[in-house]
């Protein structure tokens, strides 16, 4: 087990918006030696679909040399999802799960304590049924997204009140579900239109 320190960077925990970049620097840090010293490559998971997303990670791993096999054949989620069925892999159709830092606004400070929080929020999410879920932790507010799929049932009002009581229960004094349903990346939308204005 490799175990990286990235809270222990003030790069990393002022969070900004290529955050990422510094994890995975951190990350390809300890892996490159570890296969160097094996004679190996270190790769990752990245596929054709990542190419449009926001990832600033991806410059880490061209700075140590990482490849992406999947992105480099071209295979899209969709294909790699329905390899892995045909192969009888367990998690064939398991939800994406991206960092926890990447629910806490940018320039908010990352923070083991926040980490926690979103963490068990979203453990209470899954306890409820529910597969695609994400708590955006903006300080005492939790903005939940549910899958599109899903989120007929968490609106309904019983389980709306209940979720509401668990989550607050955590420490959030404020919940809320976005109509909008799971976006990923909806962090970055905001970024992007800082961007483009």
């Amino acid at each position: 087990m490799i175990r990286t320190r990235e809270l222990d960077r003030p790069e990393y925990r002022a969070n900004p918006s290529n955050r990422c970049y510094y994890c995975k620097h951190e990350l390809y840090t300890h892996l490159s030696r570890i296969a160097a010293a094996r004679g190996a490559v270190v790769v990752d998971g990245n596929n054709a679909d990542d190419r449009g997303d926001y990832r600033p990670g991806r410059q880490a791993a061209r700075e140590f040399g990482v490849r992406s096999p999947l992105d480099e054949v071209n295979l899209t989620k969709t294909e790699i999802r329905e390899l892995s069925r045909r192969a009888g892999l367990p998690t064939w159709d398991e939800p994406a799960s991206a960092c926890l830092s990447s629910r806490i606004p940018y320039n908010s400070a990352v923070t083991g304590d926040k980490l926690r929080m979103i963490e068990r929020a979203e453990r209470v999410l899954r306890e409820f049924g529910f597969r695609v879920c994400r708590v955006r932790h903006h300080d005492d507010l939790a903005r939940i997204e549910i899958g599109v799929d899903e989120l007929p049932r968490a609106l309904e009002p019983a389980l709306t009140a209940r979720i509401v009581s668990a989550i607050q229960a955590l420490g959030y004094r404020q919940v809320t579900i976005d109509p909008r349903g799971y976006r990923m990346g909806s962090l970055n939308e905001g970024l992007i239109l800082r961007v483009a204005g």
